[in-house]
């Protein structure tokens, strides 16, 4: 039978959500665990998507097989007690055979927090972006409506990405303020690799004043990495919800 588990993990601890030899890695961690509670079989995990190093995962999902017969309310139990503090299995449910972790994704919701206190919180350093420097939080607003709808976003993507057909649509674009902190919240078909980082980074150069708002309909029309902005840091990024049909 397949099972479909939410995962909610701490990045910072991590050389990313995918296995390496000889690096501690999410997938890793689940895997071990799932081997144990198999006593010794390999099981192997499908995530929505891979987070990199320091990136962190609020509702991050993966299906695997099995042939156990544990009632479904235990595994995340039976995960928990084997998992490190820094991984948390939040819900384990019954998938139909057919679904696909990745594949039958519909949307994906990305958050990136960004803090902006004179000097940086060294409890904060590994979950939010420190940049103390003013932003025009209108400015930010008025240039996010331009990311919303289907575009081909080569300038938002990294040079390393392997994948070719970069056009993906974005649904949902907000940014709000709570104390000291910014959240860019992004929700869309799929996001290519640095995609949000890059996204995020290119909006805080138009609060900086340092582009219009409209320049991002320029860029995006470029189809050139070097048009954007830099790549933000990992550690303000969560990987918050995967969507599904069901």
């Amino acid at each position: 039978m397949r099972i479909k588990c939410t995962v909610s993990y701490d990045g910072s601890g991590f050389s990313g959500y995918q296995r390496q030899p000889g690096l501690r890695t999410v997938q890793g961690e689940i895997e071990e665990a799932l081997m144990k509670i198999h006593k010794g079989e390999r099981i192997k995990i499908t995530a929505s998507g891979r987070t990199d190093v320091g990136v962190h995962a609020v509702g991050q999902v993966f299906h695997f097989d099995t042939s156990l017969k544990i009632p479904m309310e235990k595994w995340p139990i039976a995960l928990n007690t084997l998992l490190p503090q820094d991984i948390s299995i939040q819900n384990a449910e019954l998938a139909d055979q057919d679904f696909h972790a990745r594949f039958s994704a519909k949307k994906k919701e990305y958050r990136y927090r960004l803090y902006r206190s004179f000097h940086r919180d060294v409890f904060r350093r590994h979950y939010a972006y420190h940049f103390p420097n003013p932003l025009n939080i209108e400015a930010i607003r008025t240039a996010s409506r331009f990311i919303i709808g289907t575009h081909d976003f080569t300038s938002f993507c990294s040079s390393k990405t392997e994948t070719e057909n970069k056009v993906r649509t974005i649904y949902e674009a907000d940014i709000w303020e709570e104390g000291d902190e910014i959240t860019f919240r992004f929700v869309g078909s799929g996001f290519l690799y640095n995609m949000v980082r890059i996204l995020v980074g290119t909006l805080i150069e138009v609060g900086e004043g340092k582009r219009k708002p409209e320049e991002i309909k320029q860029i995006i029309a470029a189809k050139d990495r070097s048009r954007a902005g830099k790549t933000v840091s990992g550690c303000g990024l969560y990987l918050w919800k995967v969507y599904y049909d069901n």
